[in-house]
């Protein structure tokens, strides 16, 4: 027998979501797809479903991964020393083979998800049509190897896909001016994307559930202005992962970037949930509460 109230809160959660449905159609959404999400088959199997939802109600979402915990794997396994400076791996030329394999196996495999799911999807890197241009990063001075700089993203390609109505999936790996491969952060890369791109939304699916406001490690706050975010940035002792995406989102808004969204991508179906409730599961950064959505207004606190 049919539960009543299920159903009925189901018809709920649907009428939620067709303000957001009506006010996102043909904007451009970029989500930064971690590590952790690919650990777990059935999360990464929801996240797909979520974004091939989004394609298919008219959203345009391009996804950029990156790929950490493979590669380590791949460099233990090789007997390869794995070295981070600053949050940032240092990449040799051995390393920079094993990245670029890793990334690549990731991106089929991405793309193969989408198109079980009944979307399009094609696979690039910022090698390709020279996407995403680099130069050579020092860290506090310290050479690198291959971990490189982001210079500029040329959206030609990428435009060219979301045309032809496929899904952009895109590794995060740079070409320098001497045509070198260089390392990059997901995050990085995404928020850059998503300023070439005027990007509506940028979605960092991340470990954390989104971000605390100061002393309190109980419960993320729901929205943040860009102010609030920078006073957390300057005061607060967020770990050098979660800082690098609220300094990448707050960049973002500053650069146009409607919206910005931190929440925790081991969640079944965080992307409908964040996107399409009004209080979300994580952490929405926006420039001031002017740039609320109009539905939102009352829920501000």
């Amino acid at each position: 027998m049919i539960e009543l109230d299920k159903v009925v809160d189901k018809a709920e959660l649907l009428t939620e979501a067709l303000p957001y449905i009506r006010d996102f159609r043909n904007k451009k959404v970029v989500i930064k797809y971690g590590s952790q999400v690919l650990k777990d088959k059935k999360v990464a199997e929801s996240v797909m479903e979520d974004i091939v939802l989004l394609k298919l109600i008219g959203m345009q979402p391009i996804i950029v991964h990156s790929g950490s915990n493979e590669i380590n794997k791949w460099l233990k396994a090789i007997g390869k020393d794995i070295e981070y400076y600053d949050n940032s791996r240092v990449t040799d030329e051995e390393t920079i083979e094993i990245v670029e394999m890793v990334l690549g196996k990731i991106n089929k495999d991405l793309v193969q998800m989408i198109e079980k799911h009944g979307a399009k999807a094609v696979g690039i890197c910022g090698k390709d049509s020279g996407t995403i241009r680099v130069s050579k990063k020092l860290v506090e001075g310290k050479d690198m190897g291959y971990f490189g700089r982001i210079e500029s993203i040329n959206t030609e390609l990428i435009d060219d896909l979301i045309e032809r109505d496929f899904i952009p999936v895109i590794a995060s790996i740079g070409i320098s001016d001497d045509y070198e491969s260089y390392n990059l952060k997901a995050d990085d890369v995404a928020g850059a994307v998503a300023k070439a791109i005027k990007a509506e939304k940028l979605l960092f699916l991340a470990r954390e559930d989104g971000i605390h406001p100061i002393g309190d490690s109980e419960v993320p706050k729901a929205m943040l202005t860009v102010d609030e975010a920078k006073h957390i940035i300057e005061n607060s002792a967020l770990d050098v992962a979660t800082l690098n995406k609220l300094i990448c989102a707050v960049d973002a808004i500053n650069h146009g970037v409607h919206r910005a969204h931190i929440v925790d991508g081991s969640i079944e179906h965080s992307v409908l949930l964040e996107f399409f409730t009004v209080f979300g599961i994580g952490t929405a950064i926006v420039s001031n509460e002017k740039e609320l959505y109009i539905h939102e207004k009352d829920y501000r606190k």
